[in-house]
């Protein structure tokens, strides 16, 4: 198999609008199509083709890493049809390749038909934002979008630390300096304080994911700073409780107050199947911090989070099931669709 061979696959999959493709030893590829996983071709993808697509693909700094740590991020672009980011990784003594399309354009927020207080949080002069939700929810895509937003508006320096970097930014209003991890920087943490000796305004994390990271892009949100990050949570409350959690028993009050006074809002979202098969949707809860919020992260009551987003709906707060309830009041989403995250809505 051969580079043309592979470009081929990824072709397909752009032109037939695929967000995933698999190419996994025993079974032809397959590509995930508004949701769903179908095969393409009858080609069965055998163990030499997996291997031979990894050295070619694979950058040759990182392919001893790969052999050494059986998985490796990364991102591959075809000229004229697309970016990709690819996680390799090592199943049953084979490769296997698992692709995810990205937009070659950075797109805007009304593109994603996201609600406009993302474009009032993106303005925001400090503070921490968390973009949250399980893998392939958009989490990327929704940054991107509100990075965008900054660099169409307003006058920033923006760093960018990702793993790998999927939307490629310009220079606009703003200046943009994306670093990818493995490349550019050793790590999230080590690149997260780096970039608090370059001047930036704006830092967006890809993901937040240990103590040290946390640690420091509090302490960025805290030093006047506007930082956004993802985390896999599900919702604003879980979200809160995730990031305490990671702290020692002892740090924790302090953690708590600390939050409470840089977290400027947490996003949380899924993307659904649209009810004509022809694409998906996000359906989003939004929490704004506010001083009643704050006051529940101070006081351990996370729990209550959720009565104070249902009512403060004029300030731009939601919760999921509602955006999902408007999702199916305007015919945008199957009520077989919405049925798994409305029990109990009655």
């Amino acid at each position: 198999m051969s580079i043309p061979y592979i470009d081929e696959i990824l072709t397909a999959a752009i032109n037939l609008d695929a967000s995933d493709i698999h190419l996994t030893v025993g079974i032809p590829p397959v590509f995930r199509l508004n949701g769903k996983l179908k095969r393409y071709g009858e080609e069965i993808v055998t163990y030499e083709q997996t291997r031979e697509i990894s050295k070619l693909l694979i950058p040759e700094r990182l392919f001893e890493r790969f052999l050494e740590k059986g998985e490796m991020d990364y991102s591959y672009s075809l000229p004229g049809v697309g970016r990709f980011r690819v996680n390799t990784f090592h199943q049953r003594g084979s490769d296997s390749h698992a692709f995810r399309t990205i937009t070659t354009g950075v797109p805007t927020i009304d593109q994603l038909n996201m609600p406009d207080v993302l474009k009032i949080l993106s303005e925001s002069q400090q503070g921490l934002i968390l973009v949250t939700g399980p893998t392939g929810s958009g989490k990327s895509t929704t940054l991107a979008a509100m990075i965008r937003h900054i660099n169409d508006h307003m006058a920033k320096h923006i760093i960018t630390l990702e793993d790998p970097i999927e939307y490629l930014h310009r220079h606009g209003s703003s200046i943009i300096n994306q670093r990818e991890i493995g490349s550019d920087t050793h790590s999230f943490a080590n690149g997260l304080r780096a970039a608090l000796r370059q001047d930036p305004d704006v830092i967006l994390v890809g993901e937040m994911r240990d103590l040290e990271t946390i640690t420091t892009a509090i302490t960025a949100a805290e030093t006047g700073h506007l930082v956004m990050a993802t985390l896999h949570t599900s919702s604003a409350a879980s979200t809160i409780e995730r990031i305490i959690d990671v702290f020692p028993a002892g740090q924790q009050p302090q953690v708590r107050t600390q939050l409470a006074g840089v977290l400027k809002a947490v996003i949380s979202q899924r993307l659904l199947p649209t009810s004509d098969g022809q694409g998906r949707v996000a359906a989003t809860e939004i929490m704004i911090n506010n001083t009643a919020i704050s006051n529940l992260i101070r006081t351990e009551k996370v729990h209550q989070i959720p009565n104070v987003i249902l009512t403060n709906r004029a300030a731009g707060m939601n919760m999921m099931a509602t955006s999902i309830q408007e999702l199916l009041a305007t015919n945008k989403i199957s009520r077989h669709t919405a049925h798994p995250y409305l029990k109990g809505e009655g």
